[in-house]
């Protein structure tokens, strides 16, 4: 008999093709690929996506399908109150904070293309915007640029996709400084971010401050080289060129790569074949 562990990464192997290919539910081998693909956050970086890229380190079930944070619509926690994905919720952990502008876009890959109500976010539980879906069929990458001027400082912003033929939602917490400073205490931001510059450094020198915040996340993982072979833990960003197994890949969206997300399985989300 086949053991539980051998028969999960056998389903999980099946699901990534079917949806590359846009296989729909259908077959019986079909039928498994709503339990490992459907959403999440990819940029800037969502808590799963930070596991997914090793980033954030034991995190258990979530590194390997940060696409299944799936829970009833109307939960107000990142790991949608189920138990398989508490990491998630887990604030002790110190979740890096990546720096941003005050307008912000959030990129979904959709593995797995439901219909689609709308998508919500959140900060504190304050909903601070949605986008309809139009109860449409989205596309692979579904990016939503959103204004967070009236947020300053380290934030927790709740991205939630809500399904249009479902009673659930995807949900992905994505840790953000708005308007820069990674210093900036969240139990303060509005005074922070107007008295961190002067107390600490030179006015001449304090708008350097978010640029260097801003760029050091993208040291966890090595830059491209244009044409090289495509290799786990790499940051790619949208036009780069690579090579796998013969054929050569543009990427479609900024994302540090990890094992799983090869141009064969993410082609069109992902990659795009020259």
């Amino acid at each position: 008999m086949v053991g539980l562990p051998t028969v999960l990464r056998m389903r999980r192997k099946i699901a990534y093709p079917l949806v590359a290919l846009g296989v729909t539910v259908g077959s019986s081998l079909a039928v498994v690929t709503p339990a490992f693909a459907h959403g999440y956050v990819s940029t800037p970086p969502s808590r799963q996506a930070l596991c997914a890229s090793g980033a954030v380190t034991d995190c258990g079930q979530i590194q390997f399908e940060p696409q299944s944070v799936e829970a009833p619509k109307g939960r107000q926690s990142c790991d949608g109150g189920v138990s398989t994905w508490s990491v998630l919720s887990d604030e002790s952990r110190n979740w890096p904070a990546k720096a941003v502008g005050s307008s912000v876009t959030f990129t979904w890959v959709m593995t797995a293309r439901h219909r689609t109500a709308d998508w919500q976010y959140f900060i504190g539980g304050t909903k601070i915007a949605t986008v309809d879906g139009g109860n449409a069929q989205p596309d692979a990458v579904v990016s939503h640029t959103i204004d967070l001027s009236k947020f300053p400082g380290k934030h927790t912003v709740l991205a939630v996709w809500n399904i249009g033929d479902t009673a659930n939602a995807f949900y992905s917490c994505v840790d953000l400084n708005v308007g820069g400073g990674a210093s900036t205490p969240t139990s303060a931001p509005a005074t922070s971010p107007t008295t961190a510059a002067p107390t600490t450094a030179p006015a001449t020198t304090a708008p350097t401050a978010p640029t260097a915040t801003a760029t050091a996340p993208a040291t966890t993982a090595p830059p491209a080289a244009s044409g090289s072979a495509w290799a786990a833990g790499v940051s790619y960003k949208t036009g780069d060129v690579v090579t796998y197994k013969g054929v050569r890949y543009q990427c479609r969206q900024s994302h540090t790569s990890i094992n799983t997300w090869e141009p064969t399985i993410y082609t069109l989300a992902l990659w795009l074949p020259l």
